[in-house]
């Protein structure tokens, strides 16, 4: 849907499918290739550009899926290489590209090399892992901490020194620093090109080299934040975004030009996330595209955060003449609570949602739909003796689960969701299943209808799908921008609270979209324009 001398990913529709929880072929309960594939035709039918799946490698699933012990081959969970080339192959016959992840800064602890690696301190993967002797007190090298609470520090009695691992003790960290390491990653992007995937999303990229000096992390400021975990307290400085991610991010993206256009997007998070998201998408040999956090986590929309994370990437040449990346832009995902959940009071959901889809769909940038959101579907209540997440498991109560996000995509209304002929692996909520697909298909003023049409007028106006960002207004409530490509101009009005604004709007112009009963120059209670300006 690209036009001109535009890449086909620059403005694009992105589908993410979590496919433990898409859609279940064989009855165990668990979501697999086969049926993804027997879903691309209700994906397709929405006017996405591609779908993003995340992890289907051959894992113990500690971390399900990210804990990967076999890069180039599928799970028997998930079934086989056969059924992937049946899912690319599918997607490519309806218009989808497929983009995969890549997980190159840790392996599980049963991947070979880890077992080649903690084998001695000579062999030939000796130094694929981050691995230091202790300190003279025994204790770790350094104060790195882990995301999932503890030392990022694990002793292994068969080598006498600690290894390195930034989430779980079961994923140990690579060493990216090492030119073997990064050609048997860069090796694995092949085999993926070759069976005909069109990008990667590199997931934790910033964590894929650490500080060879293995210096402590400061202290952070107290920022009034509540701690939760002990790498809460520590400012990232050595543990992760270290300078030798660029030229392996130059080395991603040669092998990926070699296929053509590749779609390349990095997930950073973090402090320095901002700096780091431009310089790895800066110019023609860095990546595609960047994965910005800003509005996954935060607690509230705001017509101010709006105007200040679009102001981060005004589409700008730099001093040195390397043009800005291109931003991707998220409200939820697999890892984050639903957005109505955060955002929206329980009886005004299907309203927000309306007004939110509206709004992802006009941002600058690509624009990334988890399954599920174009149902509304809100944050499942999940309780402690179902939990998966090791994550929250460790930190109950503390920690949001993301299992509460993860629940499988509700097909049909009944107990199981259609989603399975066995015992879903995550329970489905009810308010969830009452949106499920088969209903909102019978119904032409649905939310999954909406999101339809607000896609298709995506694809059909240049200026919403790859225009410039201009802000008229961000005040407490309302939010208006302009969507500009040549002689194309979009408004788009957003009220941002549930209470009628009155704004200078849209009497005698041509309205492309009205949401929730707005009115030309009255947005209802979540209500939304988008218009043709005089």
């Amino acid at each position: 849907m690209g036009s001109g001398d535009d890449p086909w990913w620059k403005g694009a529709t992105i589908y993410q499918i979590y496919p433990r929880s898409f859609r279940d072929s064989d009855g165990d309960g668990i979501g697999d290739l086969p049926g993804i594939t027997a879903g691309l035709d209700y994906v397709a039918s929405l006017g996405v550009d591609a779908i993003w799946i995340s992890p289907f490698y051959t894992s113990p699933m500690r971390d399900f899926g990210y804990d990967v012990s076999d890069y180039c081959d599928v799970d028997r969970i998930f079934g086989t290489l056969a059924d992937f080339d049946a899912l690319v192959a599918r997607a490519h016959a309806l218009g989808l590209k497929v983009i995969i992840d890549q997980v190159y800064a840790h392996t599980s602890d049963l991947h070979p090399w880890f077992a080649e690696s903690r084998g001695s301190r000579v062999n030939e993967k000796a130094d694929w892992y981050v691995w230091a002797d202790p300190r003279d007190d025994g204790t770790p090298p350094c104060n790195w901490q882990s995301v999932f609470g503890g030392p990022a520090w694990t002793w292994d009695a068969r080598r006498g020194q600690y290894y390195m691992h930034t989430f779980l003790a079961q994923q140990p960290q690579l060493n990216g620093h090492n030119r073997d390491v990064q050609d048997a990653l860069l090796a694995v992007a092949r085999f993926w090109l070759d069976r005909g995937v069109d990008g990667f999303r590199l997931d934790a990229l910033n964590h894929s080299m650490h500080d060879p000096l293995l210096r402590d992390n400061p202290p952070a400021p107290d920022t009034g934040r509540v701690r939760t975990r002990p790498c809460d307290f520590q400012t990232k400085l050595y543990s992760q975004s270290q300078p030798g991610v660029i030229p392996f991010i130059e080395r991603i993206r040669a092998v990926c030009d070699e296929y053509g256009a590749i779609h390349t997007v990095a997930e950073v998070g973090g402090d320095k996330a901002e700096p780091e998201l431009k310089s790895y998408t800066a110019g023609s040999r860095h990546l595609s595209s960047a994965y910005g956090f800003d509005f996954l986590y935060a607690p509230d929309l705001t017509p101010r955060l709006v105007a200040e994370v679009m102001a981060k990437w005004p589409g700008e040449t730099g001093a040195d003449g390397e043009a800005e990346g291109w931003p991707s832009w998220a409200f939820e995902n697999h890892d984050a609570p639903r957005a109505v959940s955060r955002w929206s009071a329980p009886d005004m959901i299907e309203r927000y949602a309306r007004m939110k889809l509206a709004l992802l769909a006009s941002l600058r940038g690509n624009i990334i739909l988890y399954q599920g959101e174009e149902l509304g579907l809100e944050q499942d209540e999940i309780p402690f003796e179902l939990l998966q997440d090791p994550e929250a498991i460790a930190n109950w109560p503390m920690t949001l689960s993301r299992d509460g996000a993860r629940t499988p995509l509700p097909w049909t209304a009944d107990e199981l969701g259609g989603f399975t002929t066995g015992k879903p692996w995550l329970p489905l909520g009810a308010p969830n299943r009452a949106r499920a697909v088969a209903v909102q298909e019978a119904r032409p003023d649905s939310l999954l209808s909406h999101a339809r049409r607000v896609l298709a007028l995506r694809n059909d106006q240049p200026a919403l799908r790859r225009g410039d960002f201009r802000l008229i207004e961000a005040g407490t409530e309302l939010l208006v921008f302009d969507r500009v490509a040549g002689a194309e101009t979009i408004r788009c009005a957003y009220n941002l609270s549930p209470d009628p604004v009155t704004f200078d709007g849209a009497r005698d112009r041509h309205v492309v979209l009205r949401i929730n009963g707005a009115e030309d120059n009255v947005l209802s209670g979540y209500g939304a324009l988008w218009f043709v300006p005089g």
